[in-house]
């Protein structure tokens, strides 16, 4: 194999085991060597000799998600690229099937892993740094832990989404969020919204805040118990798009006007945002660049760079058709 890819011996080694050491262009004429002689490496041995498997773990929400989906895909492919190989695992939001998922791939001898989210189980800590393996946080900007994140202001995308509307005069506001225990993501959602609406002088006190699983149709439940309000709002905030797809569906079905009588705002632009009526008012986040630039975090973790990083990838706000300033009188 070494003469196929007119290198020594040593540097074959090193891409089997250590492939981010290896110079891109000897890397890639060892991996084609490797294709073209159907070699396979023999994982034991070499985890024994390097100590390492080549392996990196991903444990992710839910799959139903399409974010996470391309986020993973992204992580992927750069991972592949190095001679890496991926294992996934979901915790569908439950924060005790995370720990359990973590613990096995640790378990199976991951180099390192990815998690979704800044907060998480003290137990899934723990056993990182038992085994001492590198570990990026996505999705999030900080850390409870201190460790490298890759990700956005949840907070603050959520909290500019807010000011838009309040700015095209919204006074009456609903908000139909993600379930916020054990998901810092939809907690920060919440934050953002409410903060930004205390902060122009709305009345918590009358704005319903309704949390629910991220489905069509559970957004379609939580709109119509903000329709049989006595006061209906005029602008309802979405703590996803699914959830704001639901919130039009049940609009439509009831004759509702959107954006004419209510204006209605998600988070993520879905792929599916610019297909509905109206199309979706929303805050873009870059799954790809979140999936692309852990993989680059934890490459460079396992070449020894030590310092921590936090990468933001941005949110920004979308204006589309379903938002519009409300009826006068």
């Amino acid at each position: 194999m070494a003469d196929r890819a007119r290198v020594s011996t040593a540097t074959v080694s090193r891409v089997l085991n250590s492939p981010a050491a290896v110079r891109d262009d000897r890397r890639k004429r060892v991996l084609k060597a490797i294709t073209e002689l159907s070699y396979v490496p023999h994982g034991p041995a070499q985890a024994l000799v390097s100590r390492r498997t080549g392996t990196i773990g991903a444990v992710v929400p839910t799959l139903n998600n399409g974010l996470f989906a391309d986020c993973i895909a992204a992580l992927q492919t750069r991972l592949n690229h190095e001679g890496y190989v991926l294992l996934l695992a979901t915790s569908e939001y439950d924060p005790d099937r995370e720990v359990d998922e973590v613990g096995a791939l640790l378990q199976r001898g991951v180099d390192a892993l990815m998690l979704v989210g800044g907060t998480h189980n003290p137990e899934v800590y723990a056993r990182v740094e038992n085994r001492k393996v590198p570990l990026v946080l996505t999705w999030a900007l900080e850390s409870d832990a201190g460790y490298d994140c890759v990700g956005f202001d949840n907070i603050g995308a959520a909290a500019r989404l807010t000011e838009y509307l309040l700015d095209l005069g919204h006074r009456r506001f609903g908000i139909i969020a993600g379930v916020a225990q054990g998901n810092d993501r939809a907690a920060g959602r919440i934050k953002g919204f409410t903060q930004a609406l205390r902060a122009r002088g709305i009345d918590m006190n009358a704005v319903p805040v309704i949390e629910c699983p991220y489905a069509i149709s559970e957004g379609r439940i939580a709109m119509r118990t903000l329709l049989r309000r006595q006061e209906i709002p005029t602008a309802v905030l979405c703590g996803n798009d699914i959830q704001a797809f639901g919130a039009l569906a049940e609009c439509n079905a009831s004759g509702i006007s959107v954006p004419r009588q209510i204006s209605i705002a998600g988070y993520d632009d879905n792929e599916m945002a610019t297909c509905v009526t109206p199309p979706l008012t929303t805050v873009r986040v870059r799954p790809q660049a979140i999936g692309e630039q852990a993989a680059a975090v934890l490459l460079a973790k396992l070449r020894g760079m030590q310092t921590r990083q936090s990468i933001d990838v941005q949110a920004e706000v979308i204006l589309r058709q379903s938002t519009a300033p409300p009826l006068q009188g």
